[in-house]
């Protein structure tokens, strides 16, 4: 049996004198690191304020690190009864758990306890949210495509993990608040046909709120939950080393390099600045803005069922979903039960996070595009996928106001079957109304740039020729500018062909028609012949000294700052 050996030899260079020279030496003689170093401090990162979205998410995370970490000194999560005697007064001898205790000391006795309570709650609201608009930037800018695909997929398990961990920290303190989000969670497990009772069982350790679940909740909210997201996180950084960042259109930006700024020095210092700028806003807002005072509810006690209880925002679209199910669906068949009134929310809220997490790929599928895309699309230029993000906004939107159906009702003083009525007749129809008018705003919106780029910017002034003829002056553009507005590519649909047998398939037609509603309502970008012509028979839509200047400027980057390889 033959073996094969990977040859090992000695670095060729010889230990520096210095001191930090022979340390790195050191390392990198038992590490071999210098390469990767070499290729992480090379990273180029383009300028752009849209960037930072994933920034402040990452950063908001640091900030729940640290302080969940203080607040794991000083929670007990445990559920025993015992009888209240602490400095809050309206509570003393009240009976309550020992996890509502705890909170409460945390609150009003340890020093800085509240401060720490929210800014925990303040980042992790920080976190999912700067996720999800993090999510809506790379979707509507198409950063999604390949070689991105597993990315998009990594990014959208951070997003579920942030929702699971706020969920759980959420459920901690046991007050009556959390405690009617639990019992939500209790009925929809219950919902699900023949193991539904036996998994409700299993997690709060027999009927519900049984004596467990708050230890359970905890040893997920500071283990598991945590260690997931870290390792997504990596994997995520990880995989933006790999494929180089995106960037937006504009002259000298390829689908083959990066304009930017590298890591070392310029990007570490502006990184390292906005961290302090994220967690300063997160340290003022908790100071002066209260949130989650779970002083004013009480411990929990499954008798009352407060109204205007809601979850934090993030859940809100699941709890909406369930609010707007109509009502008396139950069915039953072969001896069970089937609450189609719990179940179909349950279908559409997984259904909802189950097209999101797969559509770079159906989107790949349909196109038939597997290029590598590292120049970013503007949203106006893929009308069709955008509109597809503004009908899923519109869906996620609806059924986030469902969850508060009543506080909706009780506010503007209006029926609560009239509030609940709209809302889903607007789940329905709302998506639709709001692609159609998207789509057709993204073409018209393209339309003005290919006119734009033909003749120049609009002025409003109108002068007369010495012939007598009236026009109007049109401003010229920079190159920048126009080259924003005519780089992109013109897809064309595609058409169903045959495979080796001869046959069209069913998959075929499907991909053909799908292909059709993508393409079918497109508006071609302007060729060089068209602006030739344009030119030729007008003033000049693009100035030329300002042309030189943008190319200048596009150039300067690539001789002080080199551009990634691919």
């Amino acid at each position: 049996m033959s073996t094969t050996e990977e040859s090992i030899q000695a670095p060729a260079h010889a230990a520096p004198n210095t001191k930090g020279g022979a340390v790195g030496y050191y390392i990198d003689d038992r590490l071999a690191s210098a390469s990767f170093t070499k290729r992480l401090v090379d990273k180029v990162f383009p300028d752009h304020w849209s960037f930072m979205l994933g920034e402040v998410a990452l950063y908001s995370f640091f900030v729940l690190l640290l302080s969940g970490t203080f607040l794991t000194f000083f929670f007990q999560p445990a559920m025993t009864p015992v009888i209240y005697d602490g400095v809050y007064g309206p509570l003393k001898g009240a009976e309550m758990s020992i996890a509502y205790a705890s909170t409460l000391d945390i609150s009003f006795e340890v020093r800085g306890g509240l401060l720490m309570r929210q800014v925990h709650h303040w980042s992790a609201l920080l976190f999912v949210a700067a996720a999800g608009l993090h999510m809506l930037r790379v979707f509507f800018t198409g950063a999604f495509r390949k070689p991105r695909e597993i990315n998009w997929v990594v990014g959208f398990m951070l997003f579920v993990l942030g929702m699971a961990a706020g969920f759980t920290g959420y459920s901690l303190p046991d007050d009556l608040l959390s405690g009617n989000g639990l019992r939500i969670i209790d009925g929809m497990i219950k919902g699900i046909p023949v193991v539904g009772a036996y998994g409700s069982s299993l997690l709060f350790g027999g009927e519900f709120p049984g004596e467990t679940i708050v230890a359970r909740l905890y040893g997920l909210h500071i283990l598991l939950v945590p260690a997931l997201i870290l390792i997504f996180i990596v994997i995520h950084l990880f995989m933006v080393v790999i494929h180089k960042h995106t960037h937006y259109s504009g002259p000298g930006r390829t689908d083959a390099n990066v304009v930017g700024y590298p890591l070392m020095p310029v990007y570490v210092a502006k990184a390292g600045g906005f961290f302090f700028i994220v967690f300063g806003v997160i340290m003022l807002i908790s100071a002066t803005f209260t949130i989650n005072p779970v002083w004013n509810y009480g411990g929990y006690d499954p008798s009352p069922v407060s109204a205007g209880t809601q979850p934090d925002w993030y859940i809100g679209f699941l709890d909406g979903a369930l609010r707007l199910a109509p009502s008396h669906l139950e069915v039953t068949a072969g001896g069970v039960t089937w609450a189609w009134n719990i179940l179909l929310p349950m279908i559409v809220g997984v259904g909802f996070l189950a097209v999101v997490a797969v559509y770079p790929f159906l989107e790949a599928w349909v196109t038939g595009d597997k290029r590598e895309h590292h120049v970013l699309d503007r949203p106006r230029n893929a009308p069709t996928r955008t509109a597809i993000g503004a009908a899923g906004v519109t869906f996620y939107a609806v059924l986030w106001a469902g969850a508060s159906t009543d506080l909706i009702a009780t506010n503007f003083l209006m029926s609560m079957n009239h509030v609940l009525t709209a809302l889903q007749i607007m789940l329905i129809i709302g998506p639709f109304i709001a692609f159609i008018i998207t789509k057709r705003v993204c073409l018209s919106l393209q339309r003005k740039d290919r006119e734009i780029a033909l003749h120049g910017r609009e002025s409003g002034r109108i002068i007369r020729m010495p012939h007598g003829e009236y026009i109007e002056v049109h401003e010229p553009l920079d190159a920048f500018e126009q080259y924003k507005l005519v780089d992109f590519k013109d897809y064309q649909p595609t058409l169903a062909r045959p495979n080796a047998q001869g046959k069209i398939t069913m998959g075929a037609r499907l991909r053909a028609v799908l292909s059709s509603f993508y393409f079918e309502d497109r508006i071609a970008p302007v060729t060089q012949t068209e602006l030739d012509a344009a030119h030729h028979d007008h003033a000049p839509a693009v100035a030329e000294a300002p042309k030189k200047k943008a190319v200048t400027a596009a150039k300067k980057p690539a001789v002080k700052k080199p551009a990634a390889k691919k």
